[in-house]
């Protein structure tokens, strides 16, 4: 049984007529009985009892007839995901991100992917860096939102966002109602650091702006994750220097104080496998997330 076979079967069913039928198909009246009666002798039963005025189904045709359509349908269907898959409209997307970008750049990508492209499923996968590179290069990850990183051996990178460094202070530190502050001015104070040995990129960007500024950070105490450091922040047992993003999470007595000296900038980028960058999928992504607008919001 073709699909062809099937299509004309049902358009001779659905309009009860070969010549209807035949114009429907663009094909000639002749032909379309010649193949029906094809069909049937290799199904070994008549699909139509032929009148002089109509066609109508037999009860072997009018099983046909139902379980024809969904096999269409099915297969149409079918040849459609694939058209979507060749213009990246659908499958498998595995993105990585650093914690920071699920504030801002996490939703607004997915947000703007899942309208364009429904039919797309996306995995996200929380990393620092590192790990993240490491799963791209062993094609574990399809895409990562990494931080300071400006080149990675097998990777494209693209820079997405660059984020000015803010210091966070407790509402009753010395300089919580400053509207800016350089670095330098930060030489004597208790620093809440991630430990080096988990953040290493972000970490060491942090060490050397204050070793250019003129002193040596010093962790007073290391936390992972973002939103430790702040609360530790908040509770007045030092500060710590964030990205910009990092605003949207409001603790009461918290205040971020941005950085002036010209290099305290904080950069994310997309890498991905130049391989991997050449599938329309993949392509779509990138031009998704260069559409973003990602200038700082207050």
């Amino acid at each position: 049984m073709e699909l062809r076979q099937l299509r004309y079967f049902v358009a001779v069913a659905e309009e009860h007529s070969f010549r209807r039928a035949a114009d429907r198909l663009h094909i000639a009246q002749p032909a379309l009985s010649q193949q029906i009666g094809k069909f049937e002798k290799e199904l070994g039963t008549a699909l139509f009892h032929r009148t002089t005025r109509r066609v109508e189904l037999t009860a072997s045709g009018q099983v046909l007839l139902t379980e024809g359509r969904r096999v269409l349908a099915e297969a149409d269907h079918a040849a459609s995901a694939v058209a979507q898959a060749v213009h990246g409209e659908i499958g498998l997307l595995r993105i990585g991100f650093v914690s920071s970008a699920a504030l801002r750049l996490i939703p607004e990508l997915v947000l703007a992917l899942r309208r364009s492209w429904p039919g797309l499923s996306i995995d996200l996968s929380e990393s620092t860096t590192d790990p993240q590179l490491y799963a791209l290069g062993e094609g574990r990850l399809d895409i990562g939102l990494v931080r300071e990183v400006r080149s990675a051996p097998g990777l494209t990178v693209h820079p997405l966002l660059r984020e000015r460094l803010l210091v966070a202070v407790h509402e009753s530190h010395r300089f919580a109602e400053l509207a800016e502050i350089r670095l330098a001015e930060l030489a004597e104070e208790r620093f809440l650091t991630f430990p080096r040995g988990q953040v290493s990129r972000l970490y060491d960007h942090i060490a050397a702006l204050c070793h250019r500024a003129g002193f040596r950070l010093h962790a007073a105490q290391e936390a992972v994750q973002f939103p430790t450091l702040l609360g530790l922040a908040a509770a007045d047992t030092g500060i710590t220097i964030v990205p910009e993003s990092l605003r949207a999470l409001r603790l009461p007595s918290l205040r971020y104080i941005p950085l002036t000296d010209a290099d305290a900038f904080s950069t994310i980028s997309l890498a991905v496998r130049p391989d991997r960058e050449r599938a329309p999928l993949i392509g779509n992504v990138i031009r998704t997330v260069g559409a973003l607008d990602l200038n700082p919001r207050t």
